[in-house]
């Protein structure tokens, strides 16, 4: 066992506190005190003050190695990948103003659903986010619309492909076959359709409870979709394809040499500089109405998280042998309800490690990424559905939040999404799934 091993091993359950106060200072700062916690500045200096801290008692107890590796090939790419999507889907602008009917609504969540496994969830929500928006402008009832456009678009949609969710995209690094993903598509189509069709119905009911006026200038107001923008599609394409092919897997120079890894990072920040220059500012600033808050602030918010959530990862690693996981339900549910608080890449990497010591209680399995392929298959859902239980379950959650807060859509509190949609709503799809598919 080398030393490192020997460091984590002995990691205690206090060191975690910081990451729960961040966790509390997300859910309770849009409720007690709202307009300092809209400040993007001191949303920098709560990650500061409880992830200095701990940085610095994870190098006093010689985990720098840990926290080096968290900090440079976990939130830099997280970020990187974010922040890229982010700025060329911010090119494109998709002109016009549809009926905001029900059926409509419910198309736009249906296409961001299945454009989410090929373009990321990132991807696809940033792209569709502000032409939902700006299709539903006369609606009087729309959190509920922008509340399932996370779970759909931003989450769960991104089943079928490692490029949908980063979790994937790291289990599949690990060995997972690309087309390995796409058997889960009869989970993927059960839980979006019986999603949407939830979702119609409570459109419909909103819909009849709609001002007449509302609706009337709705309608009146109907103008033809037109793309403009196109052209950041390509660099949308570099984005992918820097994701799917400058990897270890493709490059094994890498594997040598972490830090050449960094390619895929370089190549994702050309195309957004790329996206910049080529996107006249009208276009990007005025008629998408643009503006880098929303990344800031995931930014700031997960640099926060991504330090304070090393010691809970570590000692998720080090005592995984006593939580006594056998079942598959047991791992689709496990990495669920880590993969809601936690960021879900990590938290499925660390059940991916626990389930590696699982191979001889599966005897005669089939292993997938080294792994019995039913375990693969719990952790792989688990950590994709359940991203869309809480706003900081994934990173475009808090993206499509703050997109929709900056155009006057009062979203619900941390606890408000928790307890009034993701328990009542998203739950039960879940648990219905997992009696079917696991």
């Amino acid at each position: 066992m080398d030393h490192g091993h020997v460091v984590t091993a002995g990691i205690p359950l206090w060191l975690s506190i910081p990451f729960i106060l961040m966790l509390l200072f997300i859910a309770i700062g849009p409720l007690f005190f709202h307009h300092w916690w809209e400040e993007n500045r001191n949303k920098l200096i709560v990650s500061l003050a409880l992830g200095i801290p701990t940085a610095i008692l994870l190098i006093s107890r010689g985990m720098q190695h840990d926290l080096m590796h968290q900090i440079l090939f976990d939130y830099i790419p997280f970020i990187v990948l974010l922040g890229g999507l982010f700025v060329i889907t911010g090119g494109i602008h998709l002109q016009g103003d549809l009926e905001a009917s029900p059926a409509t609504n419910t198309l736009f969540l249906a296409i961001g659903g299945v454009l989410a496994s090929f373009m990321g969830t990132t991807g696809a929500a940033m792209l569709l986010i502000r032409p939902v928006i700006k299709t539903n402008t006369h609606r009087k009832y729309k959190v509920h619309t922008i509340l399932f456009f996370i779970a759909i678009v931003a989450n769960c949609g991104g089943m079928l492909t490692p490029l949908g969710d980063p979790p994937l995209f790291l289990l599949y690094l690990r060995g997972a076959p690309f087309s390995w993903f796409f058997g889960l598509t009869p989970v993927w189509f059960f839980v979006i359709a019986t999603l949407l069709l939830i979702y119609f119905i409570f459109d419909s009911y909103y819909y009849k409870k709609e001002p007449e006026v509302f609706i009337a200038k709705d309608k009146l107001e109907v103008i033809p979709l037109r793309l403009k923008g196109n052209y950041n599609f390509i660099f949308l394409a570099g984005v992918v394809l820097s994701v799917a092919f400058l990897n270890q897997q493709y490059i094994p120079a890498i594997a040598e040499n972490p830090n050449m890894g960094f390619i895929r990072e370089a190549a994702i920040l050309i195309c957004m500089l790329l996206s910049l220059v080529f996107t006249p500012s009208k276009m990007r600033y005025d008629d998408n109405k643009f503006t880098w808050s929303p990344i800031i602030e995931v930014a700031y918010l997960f640099l926060g998280i991504f330090i304070t959530m090393v010691p809970a990862l570590l000692y998720l690693k080090a005592n995984a042998h006593s939580f006594g996981l056998t079942e598959p339900w047991q791992y689709y549910y496990a990495t669920g309800g880590l993969s809601a608080f936690l960021d879900n890449a990590p938290t499925a990497v660390s059940f991916h490690n626990l389930a590696l010591g699982m191979v001889e209680s599966f005897p005669g399995a089939n292993l997938v990424a080294g792994i019995p392929e039913v375990l693969l298959k719990a952790i792989s859902l688990g950590a994709v559905f359940f991203g869309a239980m809480t706003y900081i379950g994934n990173g475009p959650n808090f993206m499509v939040k703050a997109i929709a807060e900056c155009n006057n859509i009062p979203m619900p509190s941390f606890f408000g999404y928790v307890f009034k949609f993701s328990f009542v709503i998203l739950l039960p799809v879940y648990i219905v799934a997992q009696l079917i598919f696991l």
